[in-house]
């Protein structure tokens, strides 16, 4: 490339295309670069010959070399949009992924009859689930917890910005929370501490993935602690894995759960679980 002219916001998109990159990283990196995160890809079609800055180019190919050794788009902009909030994100919690919109769809669909609803997200992280949920139910008294103290200032912070009055608390899934709740859901780690993929994971926080050796050792112990922290009719809404729908239906079968079933993501696998707590019988 001529270093005497500036290159175009589009040879900018070519040379990162030709580093590897993939085009929608590209478009939301060279965005961030020019300092218009919230443009669109649209903007950058309308001004494709526009001519950048050397340094603000030199800051773009850095992060495309970033993002091409492993970082998410989310950590090198810092901002990740999660049920249309746009959700500041950094290494001290897991990029939301969009496939959890399906776990907040269904807690949403369970919660819709009743008034005031009290919901539960356990293991918020940057505080995705939590926020979704109290932009869409403004009556919903809805607190997410976290064990990381790390975790729950990203969560906080975004919570502050965008005006939304989500409890916060630290503790280690339900052990010490006040209930009953109408609905627990979570997104807790799922993925065997064996798992080969762990090692393409390294710039997110490993406590966040990893459960013990079949991966279920978080869900086993959410599954145990929920009925005392739910109401008569509550229900249990979990994220896994892949391929640990059938698994996870049977802890919650197990536990005593009713009405067990499993929802798909966006690929269509089935991605959350979830079971009611049953009503209270009546004594004959």
């Amino acid at each position: 490339m001529n270093h005497t002219t500036s290159p175009t916001l589009a040879q900018a998109l070519a040379q990162a295309h030709t580093l590897g990159l993939a085009r929608i990283d590209a478009q939301l990196l060279l965005l961030h670069a020019v300092g218009r995160p919230d443009a669109g890809r649209a903007w950058l079609l309308a001004h494709d010959t526009d001519a950048m800055d050397e340094a603000v180019h030199a800051q773009f190919i850095a992060l495309c070399q970033r993002r091409l050794a492993g970082e998410p788009v989310a950590y090198l902009t810092g901002l990740k949009e999660f049920y249309g909030l746009p959700l500041q994100v950094d290494a001290r919690v897991l990029d939301p992924r969009p496939d959890t919109e399906t776990l907040v769809d269904w807690a949403l669909e369970v919660i819709a009859p009743l008034a005031s609803p009290r919901v539960v997200d356990l293991g918020t992280g940057s505080g995705a689930i939590a926020l979704a949920l109290q932009s869409q139910r403004t009556d919903a008294q809805v607190l997410a917890v976290d064990a990381s103290t790390d975790a729950l200032a990203v969560a906080q912070a975004n919570a502050e910005r965008l005006g939304l009055p989500v409890q916060f608390q630290p503790a280690n899934w339900l052990a010490a929370v006040e209930g009953p709740f109408d609905a627990i859901v979570s997104n807790p780690p799922y993925i065997p501490s064996a798992d080969p993929h762990l090692a393409a994971l390294t710039h997110e926080p490993l406590q966040a993935l990893a459960s013990g050796a079949d991966g279920l050792d978080d869900i086993r112990t959410i599954v145990a602690q929920a009925p005392a922290h739910l109401q008569h009719g509550g229900w249990l809404l979990l994220e896994h894995g892949y391929d640990q729908a059938q698994a996870v239906q049977a802890l919650l079968a197990a536990q005593g759960f009713a009405q067990v079933q499993s929802r798909n993501d966006l690929a269509g696998i089935a991605r959350c679980t979830g079971g009611q707590w049953p009503a209270a019988q009546t004594v004959k």
